[in-house]
């Protein structure tokens, strides 16, 4: 379907038909229309010229940003001025908030002097506050206006209002004082005054709080939209639930990508420059690279002992792998779990206790195994001569202090970045298996000092 979309439209464009060109887009789904644009990069300015204002504005602001910067640069004077001032507030911000010095103040000179001045207030937030992702255009009544005077205000100025769903109801100076959902005003009686409805139990946000708490803030309240207020309670603005979605879809991303052992890409991977993501991935894999070198030199440390009985050198790869595994694992669970607000630090200990309790089980099981796999193997071979059961059993207690101590490793390690002010995702995959396999190197060598000393080392 999608690309018999594509051909009808090429088909048009070539004709130089933009009267049934327009009469196609406009029957589309805005998401169609952004579709046609990603897979006809070519042809974007010309379909936001041919379509009408309002449905360019809605396709424009659910672009990718690369998308719309190419397109900022070739759309004529007057529609783009259109475009910019028809953008919603915080979908405006947004896109300032990417662009580069001159090009915003270019834009910003396209808006009338008092949006101007909005558009200024809004940039004045930190990047990544809840600030920059509110907006300005919503409903506030007076707590002793009537339910009729309510809906008359409603009338007048909801049509320019991101959402008319929630009402706010604001004291003197601004101040807010209650958020009441429509439904309860259209049901209530005429008379009735709009503070008898507030059950004063509102939930805002602080401009200046960062924007992963919004998202936790909308996760658990279940609301479509969540005022703004400053530090003395006045009502600056609202965050609707789109943006919300939009950013925690960023986050999420952003996440992804640490844990992986990368930089976030500021673009879709396809679009990125290949110069630019080697130079996401390359510090990230120079310091994996530099924290593995470590390995080889605790690997020196005991190169006497593998001299000795070079059988232990074969499980060198089981040990450290699986150190490393249940450290990812562990890794993975917390940063998870403090995203979704489900733990905080104060919840370490508790973290601990079930690490240490879970990361015994899965060392005994997987230490079972490994010895199990070494009296398996000694019923068709004697490649394990005759102290194979110290081997066995060398083998199964360093898994269980491995597995242990990579459990506790991933698990503490996103708590106490977190403690220190930086980002959990930081304590990605790779660099707790780094961590892991340097250690699991040490608890391994040691426990095969303490099973072997004197008989093969």
């Amino acid at each position: 379907m999608e690309e018999l979309i594509v051909e009808e439209v090429v088909e048009l464009v070539e004709k130089g038909d933009n009267a049934q060109l327009k009469v196609y887009l406009d029957d589309l789904n805005i998401s169609d229309v952004e579709h046609l644009i990603n897979e006809l990069p070519q042809y974007a300015v010309k379909f936001l010229d041919t379509l009408a204002i309002k449905r360019a504005v809605n396709v424009f602001r659910i672009l990718d940003f690369p998308t719309q910067e190419r397109i900022i640069k070739k759309l004529s004077g007057p529609k783009l001025a259109e475009l910019i001032n028809l953008l919603p507030p915080d979908d405006r911000t947004s896109l300032f908030s990417e662009l580069k010095g001159d090009a915003v103040a270019k834009l910003i000179q396209l808006l009338p002097a008092t949006d101007r001045v909005e558009a200024l207030s809004l940039l004045g937030y930190e990047e990544d506050s809840v600030g920059r992702l509110m907006t300005p255009d919503y409903v506030a009544v007076k707590k002793d206006w009537t339910v009729s005077r309510v809906l008359e205000h409603i009338r007048r100025y909801g049509k320019n209002s991101e959402t008319i769903d929630v009402i706010y109801v604001i004291g003197d100076n601004g101040v807010l004082l209650d958020d009441i959902r429509i439904r309860e005003i259209l049901l209530a009686s005429p008379e009735v005054m709009i503070g008898d409805l507030a059950d004063n139990r509102t939930i805002a946000l602080k401009a200046n709080d960062p924007q992963e708490e919004a998202i936790n803030v909308f996760r658990m309240n279940n609301r479509v939209a969540l005022p703004v207020v400053d530090d003395h309670d006045i009502l600056l603005g609202i965050v609707t639930v789109d943006d919300i979605l939009w950013i925690a879809n960023e986050e999420y991303t952003e996440d992804m990508h640490k844990i992986g052992g990368t930089q976030a890409l500021d673009e879709p991977y396809l679009d990125m420059p290949l110069f630019g993501l080697v130079k996401k991935r390359v510090g990230w894999l120079v310091i994996l690279f530099l924290g593995e070198m470590l390995t080889a030199t605790a690997m020196g440390y005991f190169e006497a002992d593998i001299a000795k009985a070079v059988i232990l050198a074969m499980f060198v790869p089981l040990i450290i792998s699986s150190g490393g595994n249940s450290g990812s694992q562990a890794s993975t669970l917390i940063i998870q779990a403090m995203a979704l607000g489900e733990i905080t630090i104060g919840d370490w200990w508790k973290v601990m206790k079930r690490e240490i309790l879970s990361g015994l089980i899965l060392g005994i099981v997987l230490g079972t195994i490994g010895f199990t796999r070494i009296f398996v193997w000694t019923l068709f071979s004697d490649m394990y001569g005759p102290h194979w059961m110290l081997i066995g059993l060398t083998v199964g207690v360093a898994l269980v202090g491995v597995v242990l101590w990579g459990s506790l490793a991933g698990s503490m390690l996103p708590l106490l970045l977190k403690k220190l002010g930086a980002d959990p995702a930081t304590s990605s995959a790779p660099f707790v298996a780094t961590l892991v396999d340097v250690t699991g190197l040490i608890i391994y060598f040691s426990v095969a000092v303490m099973f072997l000393e004197g008989i093969l080392l």
